[in-house]
């Protein structure tokens, strides 16, 4: 186990799994800027170890994902625009690193999953969530808004008008009407959110690694309207310069299971 940020972000290894947790079941793991920065340099270094193939990210307990910011530090950290843009500074700085990370992201969301939570399950690959789970972006009632670092991966979900719904009414809503929206991949009983999570996590772990970092490569150049360049669409055919397309070819004839090493 490693710890960031006095104990607030917990990072455990089950062979080329990563979890990570947002630790704060006191307060149903909502966010403080320490851990904005815990999650960003968990997330960081965990985008530099090749032989990761999943990262799981989930809030401590079974009640909550992440309900947010903590709003008990507003008056310390976020009073005035100055503090509050050093502060943007540090969530967006995590933002990024989940927004480029290589490996596979997938949200085990228990609970309640709101504000900066529902940030970070967006940015996420794959969310999973308990039919009791709850969604929504209340910060209206705060009189604040999401800052473009923030609301770009709602709106890549959801699209603007959806995005601009659960913003302009502040609702919480429930899990099926958040499969509805696009919001999550998919809703499971309560109860079974973990094993679902890790089975989600077993079969991406399973496959060649290599190929689910190049998916995930070519799923973010193709959100951008510029055309693909002759280069970027030759890089589709390296795969087969790769011990694991050798290693899957060879299996799919052998009728065995392949072991892929990312090579």
């Amino acid at each position: 186990m490693i710890a960031y940020e006095d104990d607030t972000i917990l990072v455990a290894r089950d062979a080329d799994v990563a979890t990570v947790t947002l630790n704060r079941p006191d307060k149903l793991n909502a966010l403080t800027k320490a851990m904005w920065r815990g999650l960003g340099n968990a997330i960081a270094d965990l985008s530099g170890e090749a032989g990761l193939r999943c990262i799981v990210i989930r809030g401590a307990g079974e009640r909550a994902f992440s309900p947010g910011n903590d709003i008990g530090e507003f008056a310390h950290e976020r009073a005035n625009r100055e503090q509050a843009r050093t502060y943007g500074t540090v969530m967006h700085a995590t933002a990024h690193a989940l927004a480029e990370c290589p490996i596979p992201l997938v949200a085990q969301i228990h609970g309640i999953c709101v504000g900066g939570g529902l940030e970070i399950a967006a940015l996420c690959d794959l969310r999973i969530c308990g039919d009791g789970s709850r969604f929504g972006a209340p910060i209206k009632n705060l009189g604040l808004v999401m800052a473009y670092a923030e609301m770009a991966p709602l709106v890549r979900l959801v699209g603007p008008d959806v995005a601009l719904e659960i913003l302009l009414e502040g609702r919480i809503f429930d899990a099926a009407e958040a499969q509805a929206k696009g919001l999550v991949t998919r809703v499971v009983p309560d109860g079974d959110v973990a094993a679902e999570a890790a089975a989600t996590a077993a079969r991406i772990a399973e496959g060649a690694p290599l190929a689910a970092r190049w998916h995930k490569k070519f799923a973010r150049r193709l959100a951008d309207p510029a055309p693909v360049s002759a280069a970027e669409a030759d890089e589709c055919f390296a795969c087969f310069d790769t011990e694991d397309f050798r290693e899957g070819y060879a299996a799919f004839l052998a009728k065995r299971k392949p072991q892929f090493r990312g090579r």
